[in-house]
């Protein structure tokens, strides 16, 4: 998979999916387009010659500065980079895929972003989709049953969001 051939043949297979890569790193990775997500895992599960075969996680960096000086500092926008964790049990090799998405709809604060679900590529991301839905608020649109996995279902908020705010209280309990 190391170097121009693969990122070629994935290009060709899905044009206009990818942004970025590294293929290079230590953990190779290809950032695409999070309208192209769903085509460029289907490729690198059936079509490449690596087969990536599995999906061992999915992960939300939210990319945001709540202190107002620090935040005057940094060189990127406020966004959320979700993270695709592939392996291939056929070639032994390992991939990252990266997409970014606004932090909220339309920048609506509370308005969840739209990604679609890969779980019609691996069933496994069922689990993690829910995960990153409960805790980074990501609205996987098409995913068969997209609710809270570790928080109460009338959780409010989103506890990996770096502006997260702690309720003081829940059901009467207070908090520390």
């Amino acid at each position: 998979m190391r170097g121009p051939g693969f990122l070629d043949t994935l290009q060709a297979a899905c044009p206009g999916a990818v942004i970025g890569s590294s293929l290079e790193s230590i953990d190779p990775w290809i950032e695409v387009a999070p309208e192209k997500l769903v085509e460029v895992c289907q490729w690198l599960k059936k079509s490449s010659e690596s087969r990536f075969d599995s999906l061992e996680c999915i992960t939300a960096v939210d990319w945001f500065e709540p202190d107002a000086k620090k935040a005057a500092k940094v060189s990127w926008k406020p966004h959320l980079e979700m993270v695709y964790h592939l392996w291939s049990t056929v070639s032994r090799m390992s991939l990252v895929l990266k997409t970014q998405l606004p932090r909220w709809q339309g920048d609506v604060a509370g308005q969840l972003p739209d990604l679609p679900s890969v779980v019609g590529v691996w069933r496994t991301a069922d689990w993690h989709e829910r995960e990153v839905y409960d805790l980074s608020g990501v609205n996987f649109t098409g995913h068969p049953d997209l609710r809270r996995i570790l928080c109460p279902e009338d959780w409010e908020g989103y506890p990996l969001r770096k502006d997260y705010q702690m309720p003081l209280e829940y059901h009467g309990i207070r908090g520390r």
